[in-house]
């Protein structure tokens, strides 16, 4: 497993890298899996959208042409 390192700015220039604690790392974790939930869950619609239009015989270039 890869190590995640912070990378913290200092007002004197400087740098500080540290490993993430367990916490951040648990924190890390779940964002990453919202996010790739969320995508999943967009990309389910955008399929839905489109077989609906293609149900009714549209594509997306014929909604841009109307207006939508």
């Amino acid at each position: 497993m890869t190590i995640l390192i912070h990378r913290i700015y200092a007002e004197d220039g400087t740098f500080t890298d540290r490993p993430f604690t367990d916490e951040e790392l648990k924190v890390y974790e779940q964002s990453k899996k919202n996010q790739e939930s969320e995508k999943a869950a967009i990309q389910s619609a955008k399929d839905a959208a489109s077989a609906k239009l293609n149900a009714l015989g549209l594509t997306v270039d014929d909604l841009k042409v109307l207006g939508f």
